[in-house]
């Protein structure tokens, strides 16, 4: 029971807000924007791997195509 009034409590927008308080409480305020530097960086590595890896599989579809 006490578990579904929980849920029910942080369904809405209040989890982002429970969030960054827990990550001000563990890191600092400090740190933050050190961290999201950090995860934009990443991020951006994970984007770029995405296309790399979209461009490869379209550029061997490509080319099993033309051997068939």
């Amino acid at each position: 029971m006490f578990g579904m009034n929980l849920a029910n409590f942080i369904a809405g927008q209040e989890w982002v807000f429970i969030i960054v308080i827990a990550v001000v409480l563990i890191f600092g305020a400090k740190k933050i924007p050190e961290l999201a530097k950090t995860f934009g960086k990443a991020k951006g590595e994970f984007e770029k791997g995405k296309i790399e890896g979209e461009k490869e599989l379209k550029d061997f579809k490509d080319k099993e195509a033309k051997s068939d």
